[in-house]
């Protein structure tokens, strides 16, 4: 259902009005719905602003248990990623593909886990899950470009004793079993003195086979890698039977959460609260259609170690007729990832003759001086990440006494976010290796493989590769040897290495109020002035990147950050950004009748630019300068209505028109080995439909929601290029559609994507449909529902030409069924998750750029068949 709210975080006290006023809800007709997004316990039907929610009893109807779960359920909102912890939400068509902010907020109570790729919170003892469409950056700034998702905990309770839990088996159709236990009790310890805690621990068996792959690709062709050169004596064939394994997409998680409630005195609520949560995923969660039905053909290890906590201290109170709320909170999270990266080697090897030095390493060898003979390693490349995040956060808000002719909240509000990322890619074993072969050793003439190199390789006027004998790099070498001795290891066992730290301080004052024009006519209006700024500092490339700052490779693996190319055009070599400006909005709502109201919303949003490191460009054998990309802005026009209809009728909808200026784009560069930056892509409109509605008759109650989006470009998207006369990146200052960028290797458009081309990510339309039937058999109440889900294909990237190289998903629907009995304080729940075992695309992703692993695509689905059951006891 849509529902609506002004964006401010609520308070312990209001959060237990509105449980006590859901709880309320008449036995004969809709009943009231509550939110507190305003800290107050308001009819959702009062406020002007498009907002979609999930209660408590939907997320247990649904089986919800994290974000991709309630994604589903919300018509406005899509996503992308490759597994839980790895995903990144949207909302209404705005799907930035760079940039360092995320374009939604991602909330936990007041507390903001912003960002991209967010933790995917376990969804239990929640009272609901909000989502905020359109910009909210009024009240919660520069991560809530598109909208907000705000997940809503219970809070403890004075004055009652509860305790509760839940068993769950279940089972992917044709994969594996799993199951989870969770608990939850709430204990008043004093009259003014309450805790509450939630524990859980889930295993979801995997449905995703990663098959032998008998000694071929996805595509039939051999899986023998010439490695570089046309030398018919170095090649290697890909085996992945050592890890093939059914079922291999497991999920292990357990966590918890503990809040205190205390009340010093009348009037003041104080509430202290930390969550923390590991969740260990195994495996790719999307499929290659190539390799066969829930299948893929992946040659390393996947895997996503993810462990966070969330403090937070929540103060509510009054002095004299001044309402105040202090919000503070500390964020830690640490992802360990592995990710299997064989098909960007397989890319390479694809390149032809001239990549040796990419593809031959040697190690086992025989033999010394001129006579050593060396064996050559498995040259595929894995990914292994280890990245931290900290983050503070603090906001104090003040509201005018309820008495006076208006009400206005104001507020102020900081956040400092450190990263630390240690990111590899990497081969086994490069850090220990003996040598590598020089460019060209592969095919010149009389060269002998994994032996030591006396001369160095050159080229002919006929692109021929010759011993060059001016050329002595070992004197103790072999004249017809190729192989250079030493590694290609910038650090570790990693070929390209990331090690950044990078430091976001955010502050805002912001203020909204409301004022009465007429008893039934209300006008709102909101401003925000914001101050960000991004530092920085650390090193990315490869060896070659690390010899052009002065450094010496292998670098240290014991210290962090002991060569720096994040910046060479600074003295402390720390890549800078920072920016200042304000976000606003104004609605206005008419209350015609008691139930119905129909209301105008106007708002803006943004998200911040930021800084691009220089890209090494192999065929200058430099690094080049990459201009800052600009800040983002949405602007929000929106008309909707909120009706009830003798209580049994519920229709909400809205109508809006968005403009987005500035579009955050990342862009692989020609001739950059692959290195990426941010871009501004150009402007393009959103217009759209969102709508709820639900029917009670009797013990019938149909539900329904949906959006239509349609989102496309205003203007042509010139691409970016290497401009060779300033050794700049930059965007064309002008593009022709069906011309190439001058002297780019591969050919690169000089349209990235035209004028109406379709933004990317979200379904045209999307929505969900349940009928619900509950009654009575004898002592037990019961209720039996189906539900349907749909929506349209969706186009993958704003690039014409990627999304050519991934293609777009289809369209689908399908069904989910449940029905459970209950009797005194226990129930029993059945349900079957799509019914019919339909392959309801959502996304479809590389791990790698675009060009170069579109063939390794994964398309990430709805979930296979999943049914199970879930036994309940509450106290």
């Amino acid at each position: 259902m849509i529902l609506s709210a002004p964006a401010l975080a609520q308070a312990p006290a209001a959060d237990a009005a509105a449980a006590d006023a859901a709880a309320a809800e008449a036995e004969q007709g809709l009943g009231e719905i509550v939110v507190t997004a305003t800290r107050s316990a308001q009819s959702i039907q009062k406020v002007p602003i498009s907002m979609q929610a999930l209660g408590e009893e939907k997320l247990q109807e649904r089986q919800v248990k994290g974000l991709s779960d309630f994604a589903a359920l919300l018509p406005s909102v899509s996503f992308e990623g490759i597994g839980p912890g790895r995903n990144t939400a949207f909302f209404r068509g705005i799907v930035p593909a760079g940039g360092a902010y995320a374009s939604v907020g991602y909330y936990l109570d007041d507390m903001p886990i912003t960002g991209t790729e967010v933790p995917d919170i376990h969804a239990y003892d929640l009272e609901r899950v909000e989502a905020l469409s359109g910009p909210q950056g009024t009240l919660y700034g520069a991560g809530s470009l598109a909208g907000t998702i705000r997940l809503i905990t219970n809070k403890p309770k004075l004055d009652t004793f509860e305790f509760g839990y839940d068993v769950e088996a279940n089972k992917y159709g044709k994969g594996d079993f799993g199951g989870q236990l969770e608990s939850y009790i709430n204990v008043p310890l004093a009259p003014t003195l309450a805790m509450r805690a939630m524990g859980y621990y889930r295993r979801d068996g995997g449905y995703i086979d990663n098959t032998p792959n008998n000694g071929t690709f996805n595509d039939g062709s051999s899986s023998t890698l010439t490695l570089g050169d046309n030398n018919p004596n170095t090649s290697y064939t890909l085996d992945n039977s050592d890890i093939a394994k059914d079922d291999y997409n497991t999920i292990r998680e357990f966590g918890g959460r503990f809040q205190l409630l205390w009340q010093p005195t009348e009037g003041w609520d104080i509430t202290p609260e930390i969550t923390a949560q590991k969740q260990v995923a195994r495996g790719y969660f999307g499929y290659d259609p190539r390799v066969g039905d829930l299948e893929v053909h992946d040659y390393d290890q996947t895997k996503n170690d993810d462990r966070w906590y969330q403090a937070a201290l929540s103060i509510h109170g009054h002095i004299g007729d001044w309402d105040i709320v202090s919000a503070t909170g500390y964020f830690k999270r640490r992802t360990r990832t592995l990710n299997d990266y064989t098909y960007y080697t397989v890319t390479y090897d694809g390149f032809g003759p001239g990549y040796e030095s990419y593809l031959q390493f040697f190690d086992n060898c025989t033999g010394s001086g001129a006579s050593q003979q060396c064996q050559m390693i498995n040259p595929t490349q894995y990914y292994h990440a280890d990245t931290h995040r900290n983050k503070f956060t603090q906001e104090l808000r003040i509201s005018t006494p309820k008495d006076w002719p208006f009400d206005v909240t104001v507020g102020g509000f900081y956040q400092r976010q450190k990263n630390e990322l240690n990111t590899s890619y990497a081969i086994r074993g490069l850090d220990t290796i003996t040598g590598y072969t020089a460019t060209g050793g592969g095919d010149v003439a009389g060269g002998l493989i994994g032996v030591p190199a006396m001369y160095g390789i050159a080229y002919d006027e006929d692109g021929n590769p010759y011993f060059d004998t001016s050329d002595v790099i070992n004197a103790n070498g072999n004249p017809l040897g190729t192989m250079i001795l030493g590694t290609q290891a910038v650090k570790g066992d990693a070929f390209y290495y990331v090690e950044q730290d990078q430091l976001y301080h955010d502050k805002a004052i912001f203020a909204e109020g409301h004022y009465n024009i007429t008893p039934t006519l209300k006008l709102t209006g909101g401003i925000r002035y914001f101050w960000t700024d991004y530092k920085v500092r650390g090193f990315a490339g490869v060896a070659g990147s690390a010899a052009g700052v002065g450094c010496t490779t292998p670098l240290p693996d014991d210290e962090r950050l002991t060569c720096v190319n994040t910046n060479p055009n600074a003295a402390d070599g720390t890549g800078r950004y920072k920016e200042d400006g304000e976000t606003h909005k104004v609605a206005l709502d008419w209350q015609f009748q008691p139930d119905k109201m129909v209301y105008f919303n106007y708002s803006t949003g943004f998200r911040p630019g930021g800084f691009n490191r220089p890209l090494r460009i192999r065929s200058l054998g430099k690094i080049v300068n990459v201009a800052p990309f600009k800040s983002e802005t949405l602007t929000n026009f929106e008309v909707g209505v909120k009706t009830t209809w003798n209580n049994i009728f519920r229709f909400n909808a809205a109508v809006y028109y968005e403009k987005w200026n500035n579009i955050q784009y990342g862009v692989v560069v020609s001739g950059a080995q692959g290195a990426g930056m941010t871009g501004n892509a150009g402007k393009a409109e959103v217009k759209g439909i969102e709508y709820d509605a639900d029917l009670r008759l009797g013990k019938v109650t149909i539900s329904t929601s949906g959006a239509f989006n349609d989102a496309k470009l205003k203007g042509d998207f010139c691409n970016f290029a290497l401009n060779t006369e300033t050794e700049s990146i930059a965007q064309l200052s002008s593009c022709t559609l069906g011309e190439f960028v001058e002297g780019s290797s591969p050919p690169t458009p000089q349209v990235a994507a035209a004028n109406g081309t379709r933004l990317p990510r979200q379904p045209r339309f999307k929505g969900t449909t349940s009928i619900r039937y509950d009654t009575d058999l004898g002592d037990y109440a019961a209720y039996i529902q189906g539900a349907a889900l749909y929506q349209t294909g969706a186009t993958q990237d704003l690039n014409v030409e990627s999304n050519e190289l991934l293609g777009n998903t289809k369209g689908f629907v399908s069904f989910d069924f449940s029905g459970g009995i209950k009797k005194d304080n226990w129930s029993v729940t059945l349900f079957l998750q799509n019914a019919f075992d339909k392959r309801g695309q959502l996304t479809r992703n590389t791990f790698c750029s675009i060009d170069f692993c579109a063939n390794s695509s994964r398309t990430f689905t709805i979930k296979p068949q999943f049914f199970g059951i879930r036994f309940g006891q509450k106290f």
